[in-house]
């Protein structure tokens, strides 16, 4: 069993079209390098050199991940990860 990751939209350019991927790893960010692996770029634009990029919002099943430790955060065969971009502007 993999780690199943849930691609936004604006990301699947990265993945070949593809919603969800599979990866492994034991903490977010050997997840985020094995995909990075076969998804070349797709970590660069979830990571920047302070840890998650500020306007991505990453959940481990359903949790969001700066509370779990960010890139630190334990994952496991069986969990869902989901990439959402932040939404922000508009007007009234």
């Amino acid at each position: 069993m993999a780690i199943e990751v849930r691609i936004p939209t604006i990301l699947r350019n990265y993945t070949g079209g593809q919603r969800s991927v599979e990866g492994s790893g034991s903490t977010l960010n050997e997840l985020f390098a094995d995909l990075d692996g076969r998804f070349d770029g797709l970590r660069g634009r979830l990571v920047d050199e302070s840890g998650l990029r500020r306007f991505v919002n990453v959940y481990l099943n359903d949790e969001d991940v700066r509370f779990l430790g960010g890139l630190e955060a334990p994952v496991s065969d069986g969990d869902t990860v989901t990439v959402l971009p932040a939404v922000a502007g508009g007007t009234n």
